[in-house]
């Protein structure tokens, strides 16, 4: 049986090298990490303040609503922190 033809390969030469500007100095978003924990305290706060005083503050015309209130500042910390680098 004949042989195949061998073919080939040229070298393989990696593409060249992007450079990269890596920044280090903590970019523009030095807010982000105050303000999440400002409103997770601040929610903490809310719902501890609304428990120890039996309903009566911080806002006594919410009511009950008060605990989504607080929920709302701890949801509000999480979505900030999605912005966190």
């Amino acid at each position: 049986m004949p042989k195949s033809r061998i073919r080939k390969k040229d070298d393989f030469t990696p593409p060249p090298e992007k450079k990269q500007n890596i920044d280090l100095s903590g970019g523009g978003r030095r807010w982000v990490a105050p303000l999440m924990l400002a409103l997770f305290g601040l929610g903490l706060a809310w719902i501890v303040v609304f428990y120890v005083t039996g309903g009566d503050l911080p806002v006594d015309a919410l009511g009950n609503w008060n605990i989504v209130v607080g929920f709302g500042f701890i949801a509000g910390g999480f979505v900030v922190s999605t912005q966190w680098k």
